[in-house]
């Protein structure tokens, strides 16, 4: 039987139609005057996403060389930070400090607990760090916290630097760079921001500039950020971008930029709570405790084994989902909600869900999930 297939792991996302033909076009050069007008573009583009005014800089290759590029130009070794450690993501940060040599205390905390404000003013108050590493939106978890709240915290306590794990938030959920105090924050091209996987965004405040001027311990080559911010005087990059998908995340930018980041945050609220509601109907129950509007984990009823159930999704109903990673391996389903999803395919995901539990032999009662989610949805229309 046809069935399209449906796309919604935390990453990579659905592309929209517009942004692939695109990417269909004939490759063109990058070292032109063409590119560095379209890439000029871009950047005010991604400025608006992050809601800065600092630059946004575009590295070819996934967001944790945005993270690493981030930590390593405004951390020196030897330097002290402060990695709020609550899931898989915000894990691999504390392992970039201790490959580079920084000295790195987690705050360790179980996976789908978040870091409050008051945590991070304890820490700061009993130990000068240099900066905070955190995740606004962990991906394995789908666990959000309130940056703005921590945001003013680390502000308050002084020099410390606050660098940001946006990948699974920026251009999905409210991110605000420069009234939240965010002083490094990265994203990558395969989430909310609708392309295919390959770049990866970080922007930097004056704060964090002054970081890498005074930074001589700096071991980079690649992910040296000062000599994309000497390329990009003339509007390039220093080495070869991958400049097909350059030109194509113009397309899905100007496409959000159309919507209004505003209305694109709303959006993905509605349609993330909608799935949230339909599953709670369902019977299941959500895994974190302050879920992210990005991606939503939810909890396995007993009974139910994680690839078969779904095996099922993905076999009869060519829908793709991401299982649990690191401890929650087999324990939880997460669904995206970022970028190029919209209202009705919460509910595909959702109706699948029932014909799947029904399959299982587990007892079920046809629309009660998607009833539910439709309830939420209303407020769109």
């Amino acid at each position: 039987m046809l069935m399209k297939y449906r796309l919604f792991t935390p990453g990579p996302t659905s592309v929209p139609e517009a942004t692939l033909l695109e990417l269909a076009k004939p490759v063109r050069h990058h070292r032109t005057g063409e590119f560095r007008s379209m890439f000029k573009e871009v950047q005010t583009l991604l400025q608006y996403v992050y809601q800065t005014t600092s630059t946004v800089y575009t590295i070819t290759g996934s967001g944790t060389a945005a993270a690493e590029a981030g930590i390593i130009n405004t951390i020196a070794p030897g330097q002290k930070v402060l990695n709020v450690s609550n899931g898989k993501f915000a894990e691999r940060w504390a392992q970039v400090c201790k490959t580079y040599g920084i000295d790195v205390k987690e705050l360790k905390l179980e996976y789908g607990q978040h870091a409050t404000a008051d945590q991070i003013a304890q820490e700061l108050k009993s130990t000068h760090y240099d900066a905070v590493i955190l995740v606004h939106s962990e991906t394995s978890t789908a666990t959000t916290c309130d940056l703005e709240a921590i945001g003013k915290a680390v502000r308050a306590s002084g020099d410390t630097l606050l660098i940001v794990d946006g990948i699974t938030s920026i251009g999905a959920m409210p991110f605000k760079m420069d009234q939240w105090g965010v002083d490094v924050a990265i994203t990558g091209s395969q989430k909310a921001l609708m392309l295919p996987p390959g770049l990866a965004f970080v922007a930097l405040s004056d704060r964090a500039w002054a970081a890498v001027e005074k930074n001589k311990a700096r071991q980079d080559f690649y992910l040296d950020l000062k000599k994309y911010k000497k390329s990009l005087v003339d509007g390039d990059t220093p080495y070869t971008p991958a400049n097909t998908l350059i030109e194509a995340l113009r397309v899905s930018l100007k496409m959000v930029k159309e919507e209004t980041i505003e209305t694109v945050w709303k959006r993905t609220h509605t349609v993330a709570e909608s799935f949230r509601q339909g599953m709670k109907a369902l019977g299941f129950e959500l895994f974190s405790n302050q879920p992210a509007d990005s991606v939503s984990a939810i909890r396995y009823p007993q009974g139910i084994v994680d690839k078969e159930f779904r095996g099922l999704l993905k076999s009869k109903h060519n829908i793709h989902i991401a299982g649990g990673q690191g401890t929650m391996e087999g324990q939880i389903f997460r669904v995206n909600h970022m970028g190029y999803t919209d209202a009705y395919d919460a509910l595909a995901v959702v109706a699948a869900i029932e014909h799947v539990m029904k399959a299982l032999g587990k007892p079920i009662q046809f629309g009660a999930g998607v009833a539910a989610a439709q309830q939420t949805l209303s407020v769109l229309f």
